[in-house]
């Protein structure tokens, strides 16, 4: 069913819990609400929005936010799975455990619905959803069609798709995700994440349930919850530099510096480390704050915080990072 609002407060639909409007609110459960949307007429600019769980909003919507609520699982055989737009990805993650089916199990506890985690290519310990999408299904808003994209179509990077870029952006409403899970077992390379899960498994054999558990418990311990605390989770991409930077950064540590080497030569740091050797740890500027558990991630500390103090103390963070390192950051978090 069709569902148009206007003059919506939408504090509710974005994790960061800012206090903004938007001008116009479009719901829809189905395909056939999209071929009958006429979106000429809606206020523009028209934004697809998921859980709004990595966005910004740096102040009222004056346009349209079109929301999903295509919510299904359905088995394609072979290990495929097709999964609504609007499924939050969390519950797709525990529905695909308790089948015993592999692939999203690392990816637990990340805020969002499924069509935003295609489009952002989420990731965490080790794992993008890239690595367990199949097929993308799309609405196309200017020619009014069904479009498939493959894996390979969706120029997937880090934290990055086609759907972000120039042109496409807005363009292409994803409506459904087909995922391919199996039964090859987990993917336990990133850190400690073996130990964990061989500690919790009591020397017996790693299960898709077991290793979400562990995975939604580190989360859960580094990282606020949303519905308590406002944030959009990891605010800045982790910087990839050249090894020469990397080597500077090192000869100036007293301590190792955490990297990742990649496959090009260059070097990925954690921005989270970088933040902290700034002394931003748990550091507040006005209702906004970095999160004591996790430097990578700024909340709304008091719930009152308005887009400018996050704005303010993003800024602020990325200066101290630059001049300390002479390295850039980069927000992950979209601004609207």
């Amino acid at each position: 069913m069709l569902k148009k609002s206007y003059g919506c407060d939408i504090s509710a639909m974005n994790t960061f819990r800012m206090k903004v409007t938007c001008r116009c609110l479009v719901e829809y459960d189905s395909v056939s609400d999209l071929i009958d949307l006429e979106i000429e007429d809606l206020p523009k600019p028209v934004l697809p929005i998921g859980g709004g769980s990595n966005l910004l909003f740096t102040g009222d919507f004056p346009g349209t936010l079109l929301h999903s609520k295509i919510s299904f699982i359905e088995s394609l055989g072979k290990g495929l799975y097709s999964v609504g737009a609007g499924v939050n990805f969390d519950s797709f993650c525990a529905w695909a455990a308790s089948k015993g089916l592999w692939g999203a199990e690392n990816l637990s506890l990340i805020p969002g619905d499924v069509g935003a985690a295609a489009v952002q290519n989420i990731g965490a310990y080790g794992v993008e959803v890239k690595d367990i999408v199949s097929e993308v299904y799309c609405f196309d808003l200017e020619e009014c069609e069904m479009v498939r994209f493959g894996v390979a179509d969706c120029g997937y990077a880090y934290r990055d798709s086609v759907f972000k870029r120039e042109g496409m952006k807005g363009r292409y409403i994803v409506t459904h995700v087909v995922f391919h899970l199996d039964a090859d077992g987990p993917s336990l390379s990133y850190g400690h994440l073996k130990e964990a899960v061989l500690e919790a498994s009591g020397g017996v054999g790693p299960t898709p349930e077991l290793v979400r558990r562990v995975i939604v418990g580190i989360r859960e311990e580094k990282l606020p919850d949303p519905a308590k605390t406002g944030s959009a989770g990891s605010f800045f991409k982790n910087p990839v530099v050249e090894r020469k930077v990397y080597d500077a950064v090192a000869s100036s540590s007293q301590s190792p510096v955490p990297h990742y080497d990649l496959p090009d030569g260059s070097v990925k740091i954690p921005a989270a480390w970088l933040i902290e050797q700034c002394g931003w740890k748990g550091r507040r500027s006005g209702n906004a704050a970095v999160w004591e558990r996790q430097p990578l991630v700024i909340v709304n500390h008091t719930g009152m915080a308005l887009p400018e103090e996050i704005i303010s103390l993003e800024k602020k963070i990325m200066i101290s990072v630059r001049e300390r390192f002479g390295i850039e950051l980069n927000p992950e978090v979209e601004h609207v």
